[in-house]
Formats: structure tokens, sequence, C-alpha cells
């Protein structure tokens, strides 16, 4: 095992020991020595089983089989939840054949970011992490179920389903993927007509046809953002099957591994006598096998924030130096779109999740002896799933990649460097993404331009006052402010300036997307701009250094000049009325830092990490 990640995981262990013991009380006192239901009144049953069948009452009144309960984020407006539409039937009969009974027990919302980019509802994104969370603790508060299946993929819906399943850590819990979509458009050729209609070289109709041509099916999106990265960390915490991230949807594969997920359940729960629930199987050591694999494979940013919040759920105390120490620990090992030209298909076609587990096993790099839904320990999940003559088995995975463009060695990684900066100096802390880079891009010193809204920015664009060098400081986007929105429509204009020779890069407060790529952007900067952080003080013209090779984020103002200086201020301007906005301003007051998982559900009372 290596000696930096073994260090680190202690450090974690030894800084999270009384919230982690809390947590692990908390969810010991909510274990049943039989069925949940068993403490139900009469009256209290007979609402949990109305609904049912006959053969279903009839199992829910005794004492011997798993009640198990379906959450799902199903909609048909999202492509990589749409095929979820016909899992709860499939599950149901599964769960059927093991002598058990699984109730459909709510539904989550799920909103899209990638419909919302630049949209009102953009500000909602984040939040609806925390709803979905909250959302799933109503559909579990019945105390009917002795285990869970979460069906839900893309950006704040599998995170909102973490924090849930860590809040209810005495079931056994398992989650259920849908699949990516078939590869479209490749993401580089998407990415170009993006900037050639930035720069006015194609209309809205040449624009729209690529985006369709990449975005075309039922499925997750192919590029490797937060919906991919979400699938990558749920199986390298041992919660997903083996291999079961990134197969398609609607295929007989998919059908049988979904099947396979609920009969796994049951075998979890204390009726199997083989118990073991969520929270106690993801620990410290999970919860790092989750970074590294995050690094090794150039992952989302959102993540840096998620993964801090569910483990925070769960009595483990994470922070931003943990993935920096990491990162420097970790070679990256994949490079798939934004920081490479292969999309998630082709990483699935080179090796997929099964040689990523193994050069992280063998290099030491993660935690093998982990619990996992298939039992412990790590290597079961080097082999991969298939059919024969029609019946799901595991066979071992490639041992080497099928192509040494998309999958990398630890011996001979694309960078020694797990991709993910912690950037710090008077400015705060930030994360800066560093996978996607370009040579010559990492360290870029010049006078910043104040924006307090990312069309700002557009506009300045457009009338061609950004050509020149210069660091773009987009404020008053963070949590509290505005609800942290993701700012991915800058990353075209901004493009296109670095594609013409300037030196470009972006500090905020906000969240870039997890597709961002080769623009240097120092986001999630703590603490924001509406807690008085030093952005707000900036003024355009002030010089700015962002080193990605150092970490370090100064503006290169004298302190007895900035002494002087008034935060500058927040003007709502409609920003927190409109498409729902209005109901969420006692969330947004809430939130924390971006650091400490940008989250308003944890407070004094609150028996996870606190």
């Amino acid at each position: 095992m290596n000696k930096n990640i073994l260090r680190i995981t202690q450090r974690i262990i030894d800084r999270s020991k009384a919230s982690r013991a809390a947590y692990l009380d908390k969810i010991a006192g909510e274990k049943s020595t039989t069925v949940h239901r068993a403490s139900l009144s009469c009256g209290n049953l007979a609402h949990g089983f109305a609904a049912c069948g006959s053969d279903d009452k009839n199992t829910l009144r005794g004492v011997n089989h798993s009640d198990v309960a379906i959450v799902s984020a199903y909609n048909d407006m999202l492509s990589a939840h749409q095929p979820y539409q016909t899992y709860p039937e499939i599950i149901k009969a599964a769960v059927k054949e093991t002598g058990g009974v699984a109730q459909f027990a709510g539904g989550v919302p799920a909103m899209c970011d990638g419909v919302t980019q630049g949209q009102p509802g953009m500000d909602l994104s984040l939040m609806s992490r925390d709803v979905i969370a909250m959302s799933t603790a109503v559909a579990l508060s019945h105390n009917m179920f002795d285990g869970a299946l979460m069906l839900g993929i893309c950006d704040k819906i599998v995170p909102g389903l973490m924090i849930a399943s860590m809040t209810f850590g005495h079931l056994p819990t398992v989650f259920v993927p849908a699949g990516p979509m078939p590869s479209g458009l490749p993401n580089k050729d998407k990415a170009r007509v993006r900037q050639q209609y930035a720069k006015g070289e194609v209309g809205k109709e040449e624009l729209l046809e690529a985006e369709s041509a990449s975005y075309h099916s039922a499925g997750t999106c192919t590029f490797f953002g937060t919906a991919n990265s979400n699938q990558l960390v749920v199986e390298v915490m041992g919660l997903h099957l083996p291999g079961a991230s990134f197969i398609a949807p609607n295929t007989q594969l998919r059908e049988e591994l979904t099947k396979a997920a609920a009969r796994q359940v049951t075998r979890l729960t204390q009726q199997s006598g083989n118990y073991m629930p969520i929270g106690k199987m993801v620990d410290e050591r999970s919860i790092v096998n989750a970074i590294v694999a995050l690094l090794a494979t150039g992952g989302s940013t959102n993540l840096t924030m998620h993964i801090i919040a569910f483990a925070k759920a769960a009595g483990i105390i994470i922070n931003f130096q943990d993935f920096n120490d990491l990162s420097d620990a970790v070679p990256l090992l994949t490079r798939i779109y934004p920081n490479g030209h292969a999309d998630i298909n082709q990483f699935q076609e080179a090796g997929g999740m099964a040689l990523l587990f193994k050069e992280l096993i063998d290099a030491g790099l993660v935690h093998e002896d982990v619990e996992t839904i298939c039992g412990r320990g790590l290597t079961r999940y080097t082999q991969r799933p298939v059919l024969e003559d029609g019946k799901l088995v595991w066979i071992d995975g490639a041992t080497s990649s099928g192509d040494d463009e998309i999958i990398a060695t630890v011996e001979k990684p694309f960078s020694s460097h797990g991709g993910l900066q912690v950037m710090k100096g008077n400015l705060g802390i930030s994360v800066l993404k560093t996978s996607s880079l370009r040579e010559g891009s990492f360290v870029i010193k010049a006078p910043a331009v104040v924006f307090e809204d990312q069309h700002e920015l557009d506009i300045a664009f457009n009338a061609g006052e950004l050509e020149k060098d210069f660091i773009a400081v987009v404020r008053f986007q963070g949590p509290k402010a505005r609800g942290m929105p993701e700012l991915h429509k800058l990353t075209p204009p901004l493009g296109v300036l670095q594609d013409k020779g300037f030196k470009v890069a972006l500090v905020t407060d906000g969240r870039m997307s997890g597709a961002s790529g080769k623009v240097p952007a120092a986001i999630h900067l703590c603490p924001e701009a509406l807690d008085g952080g030093l952005i707000s003080k900036i003024k355009t013209g002030d010089m700015i250094l962002l080193d990605g090779e150092t970490g370090e984020l100064t503006l290169l103002v004298e302190e007895s000049e900035l002494a002087k200086r008034e935060n500058a201020t927040f003007e709502v301007n409609g920003h927190h009325q409109g498409m729902g906005r209005e109901l969420f301003g006692f969330m947004r007051r809430n939130l924390s830092s971006a650091e400490t998982g940008a989250c308003s559900l944890f407070d004094e009372n609150f028996q996870g990490g606190l």
C-alpha cells in the first residue's frame, strides 16, 4: 500500500474519530433484530401494505423476508434517467424470486445541468442535491424497509442519494445505474462547433445540429463529466455490482445486472444472516478510494464538494487539502474527454473499470480490503459482467489497455499528478483542475477583469473588449449568494481567446461544469464574496497570480491599499426570484462553504459528521 495514501487515510481517521464513533453508535441503535416493520402497529402495517397484492401482503405480515425500498430519480426528460421507467417492475419480480417484497418507496427530483446551463434554473442545481437527500429521507421514513435500491445517475442526484443513504446507514443499500448513451458526435467536434458559434462563424441551426448529434439517445452523456464521475466513484466504493457502471441501457446485459442488483441487496439484510449496512460498509478507506479513483481519471471537480458532503453524513471529515495531497500521490491513468479525445464508451472498450481497478490495486493506490456489496475486497471488481447462454456471469477483465491513449499504466502514466491542485493565497482557498490544461497554461499573471455575472463576460466578449491577457473574476456566484450555479457557458468564449494566443484564466466562487477543460479555472473559492472574501475587493486592472504548479493564488495588491477598499455589494437584481428560486431562500442562506460540502443539511443536531 502506498505510504502517502496510508498516511493521509490515517489523518482522516484521526480527524474523524469522534464524529465517526457517534455515527456508528447512531446506526447501531437503529438496527433491528428482526424486520423493521415488526415495530409498527397493526394500523401502521395495514397502511404500509394496503395496495399490495395478496401474496405480498402475506409476505409482509411475517418476519422472515425483507421489504426492499426502491427510490428512483426517473423522469423521461433526462436522457440518463429515462431508462429507469421500467426498472421498478423488473426489480419487484427479482426480489419476489428471493421470497421478499420490493416497494416503490418514493421518487426524487432530477434536474439536468445540461438543460439549465446559463439559465435561471441553474441557481437551483446545487440545492437540488439537498432536496434529493431530504426526499429520500421521506421515502425511507416509514420504517417498513430492510434494504434499499437507489436509482440515480446524474450530477446532484447520486450525491443526494448518497447523503440520504449515509443518514439511513443502518440499511443495506445498492446503487443501480442505467448506463451511457451510444457514442454520437465526438466531443472534440462538439466543442469546436461551440467555439465557432461563439466566434460567429456558424449559426444557431448548425450549433443545434451538432448538439443534437452529440446528445441523441437515452443514457448518460458520454463525456467524463459529473454524471459519469458519479458512477465511477460509486463503483469504486463497492456500491455497484462489478462492472455495472458503463453498460448501455436497454440491453439484455443491463437488465440482467438490474435483476442481480435487486437480488444482491436481499443478501445483505438482517434476515439473510449476512447483515452489511451501508453506513458500516462505507468507511474512511472507502472514501479515500473514491477520491483516488476520481483523481486517477481526471474526474469532475464537482465531486470535491459532493464527496465531502456525503462523507460528513457518515461522520467522516474530508477537506480540500486531502484532495490535494492525494492528487500528489496518484498518477493520471486515463484520458477521457475533456482531458482527452475518448468518450466513456471508448474507455469501456479499452478495458474500463476492471482494468482501472487492477492498476490501482496492483500499485497499492487503493485500500483493497474494504467491504463491498459483494463481500470483502476490491479484487472482485477486476472482473467484468457478460452473458453466457443468456445467464449473467463475471469473467476476468482486461489485464492490459486496449488503447494506451485512453488508459495508461501506473509505470507510464499520462501524468505523475492526479490532476487536481488546491490553490491558496490571500484570496483564500480554491481548486484547479489541471488534468485538461495545455502545456504553458499552468501559470498566469495578468490583470483582473471583474464581472458580477457570467452573462456580463459574454457581453464583453461579443463587444471585442477581451482581446488581451486577463484573469476573469466572476464573483457573487457562491453558495449563499446564488446557490453556486455552474458557469460552463464561460468555456467557449474563454477557449476562443486562449486559441487566439491570449493568456486567460478564471477565478470564481462559483462552479464550473464537470466538462470543464483547457482554461485554467480556480473555482469553489472560499470564502465567497458574500461572506466577505477578498474576491469582493478586487477591481478591474488588479494583478493576480494563478500558479497551477505551486498552488499559489494571490491578489498582487498592497495590504495598505486593500485596507482602504470596501467590499463590493451583492446586487440581487432578480437572481432570487423566478423559476422557483424564491422558494429556496432558507436553504441558500444556510449553505456551508464549498470546502465543507456547500450543504444546508448539517447543523448542531446532525448526528453524522458533527
